[in-house]
């Protein structure tokens, strides 16, 4: 394991710096990747604790000319306005909406778009889109090593949390797919180690969200169940620990089962629901074919001459 602020050579471009926030969502500590050797981008620069940021400094001295965020979470960009106010570095990345999650002080000039690329001495970062995780998620691509630098759309040792409304579960699936249209050789995770195999991981990654899909939709074909019984059963797998966290990603899941016309909820409500109930849309139509039977009969009743 890389200790935090160490400076490790990833290779002829890529520098590493662990950010000292290691725990159950963040693993070893958050990546901050530094790319160049001069007109330096630093990609994810972390929380801003003071030991960190002072690391960042260190390293970059006086050639930091970018800092880019893939995201706005809390352990990935609050060190991005300290640095920018150092050294006067240009800040790249998206800003989304207040949802309790985000890091406020992250301010770019703009937003950058899908295929944006920012360059310095030998180096390239292509911008790709990659909404799921969280809404103003984007991965950046060196080009000259075909090394993508993944935030948390792809993490190595874990599967990410998708936390709706921000996090939506269709886009996680449809962005990690996307990866495979670029020349990507190696995934430069958020957290973790570098995994070698971007479309191993991609086809393993979209296997498994599938997969547990396929366990909501098992689980909600005899019976209406809350997120605290599906949980249980959808999420055997996991210590139950995690299940808060689980219950997120779970929920994100149900809502793209919801939009693909597969689950409803039996009070008829939609958006991002508090404490919802689900069954299967098969399950749906037999109750409303039912309901009408037993009315049909009810009517049926009233009509007969009472002797």
């Amino acid at each position: 394991m890389q200790p935090h602020g160490e400076v490790r050579s990833l290779s002829a471009r890529v520098r590493r710096i662990v950010a000292p926030n290691p725990g159950p969502m963040t693993g070893p500590g958050t990546n901050t990747y530094v790319v160049g050797e001069t007109d330096l981008v630093v990609v994810d620069p972390g929380p801003a604790a003071p030991s960190h940021v002072e690391a960042i400094l260190d390293c970059v001295g006086d050639q930091l000319k970018f800092i880019a965020c893939t995201h706005t979470h809390p352990d990935h960009s609050p060190a991005a306005a300290r640095l920018a106010e150092a050294t006067g570095a240009t800040l790249i990345g998206r800003v989304t909406a207040d949802d309790r999650h985000q890091d406020l002080t992250f301010q770019p000039a703009a937003q950058i778009e899908d295929d944006d690329c920012i360059a310095g001495d030998g180096w390239t970062l292509r911008a790709i889109r990659t909404p799921g995780h969280v809404d103003n998620h984007v991965c950046f691509l060196l080009e000259e090593e075909g090394m993508v630098f993944a935030g948390d759309h792809i993490m190595n040792g874990s599967t990410v949390v998708i936390v709706p409304p921000g996090g939506n579960m269709a886009d996680y699936i449809a962005s990690l797919r996307r990866l495979l249209d670029y020349d990507v050789k190696v995934v430069a995770p958020g957290h973790g180690e570098l995994i070698p195999d971007c479309r191993g991981e991609v086809e393993k990654l979209v296997r498994h969200r599938l997969m547990r899909e396929a366990k909501v939709a098992s689980a909600l074909e005899s019976v209406p169940q809350s997120l605290d019984g599906l949980v249980v059963t959808v999420y055997d797998d996991v210590d139950p620990v995690m299940h808060e966290w689980a219950k997120l990603s779970l929920l994100a899941h149900l809502i793209k089962l919801e939009g693909e016309g597969r689950v409803e909820r039996p009070d008829g409500s939609t958006g991002v629901p508090g404490a919802p109930v689900y069954m299967s849309a098969d399950m749906a139509g037999w109750n409303a074919v039912i309901s009408f039977g037993l009315a049909a009969i009810w009517l049926m009743a009233l009509r007969m001459p009472r002797n």
